[in-house]
């Protein structure tokens, strides 16, 4: 069992260690840097988590109607009704995720872990404790890798994963402070549990479904580059639900219109 389990979650071990350690070096270096050094490092990370959101925005759906295109006349307004399925599934997440008041719950939750652990001074601790979160569990290779790690015991999309979290921490905790810490917790809980939901249940969803998750994930990337960019500030959390209903989506439309999405 517990060899079962370790081939599961190998992946998202070595990402929250790569986390951690990222962490300590941005908290023993971030104190000697100077303000506009913390400025730039965060202008950087915001410019590569752009890249990242087009990556997995733009070129995924690209990629993704190319892939799943059907060669007859209706294959003209396939990518059509892909982008409704992604528009509808960020809405509906973003209405649920505001009713939730998830944006509000993770920022009081950053409040209390700064007030227990945190030190005077570190007025960026919850935005680093959200922002490290969303940056860190959102994203083509947390789901692909996450789905490879639980089905097959393949770590090596996760692996690379924890490489690029690991010095984007060093950057995030330069910046932010120490809130980007407990960020680990996310990782070991959000990333660790969709390995092991992969393992039981993925392989019942369509590759299509996964592959308009992680294109949902890219606009939710995008609106944490915007935050980092300080261009504009969105409540990302609340987006966070979307990224689930593309499965949901494509089934219903299924179940009304047979062959609309999957034919």
């Amino acid at each position: 069992m517990w060899n079962e389990l370790w081939h599961t979650l190998n992946g998202t071990i070595v990402n929250a260690v790569t986390v951690t350690l990222g962490t300590a070096i941005g908290l023993l270096a971030g104190p000697r840097l100077p303000q506009r050094y913390q400025q730039i490092i965060l202008i950087s990370l915001g410019l590569v988590t752009v890249m990242l959101a087009i990556d997995a925005g733009a070129i995924g759906m690209s990629s993704t109607i190319a892939e799943h295109r059907p060669p007859d006349p209706a294959g003209k307004t396939y990518g059509a009704r892909l982008a409704m399925v992604t528009v509808g599934s960020l809405l509906l997440g973003a209405v649920i995720g505001t009713a939730a008041k998830l944006h509000e719950r993770i920022e009081r939750l950053g409040t209390r872990l700064h007030a227990r652990f945190g030190r005077p001074g570190q007025a960026r601790f919850a935005e680093g404790f959200l922002t490290a979160s969303v940056l860190f569990c959102v994203g083509p290779l947390t789901l692909l890798g996450c789905l490879e790690n639980g089905t097959q015991g393949n770590p090596t999309y996760l692996y690379i994963k924890a490489f690029l979290d690991g010095f984007a921490a060093i950057a995030l905790t330069s910046a932010m402070g120490a809130g980007v810490a407990f960020s680990v917790v996310t990782v070991l809980v959000f990333q660790g549990g969709l390995a092991l939901a992969a393992r039981w249940i993925a392989t019942g969803i369509p590759v299509l479904s996964l592959d308009l998750m992680n294109v949902v994930g890219g606009y939710v990337l995008l609106g944490t580059a915007l935050s980092l960019l300080e261009i504009r500030r969105i409540p990302v959390a609340n987006l966070l639900p979307a990224i689930f209903l593309p499965p949901a989506v494509v089934w219903l439309v299924e179940q009304i219109w047979p062959y609309t999405l999957l034919g």
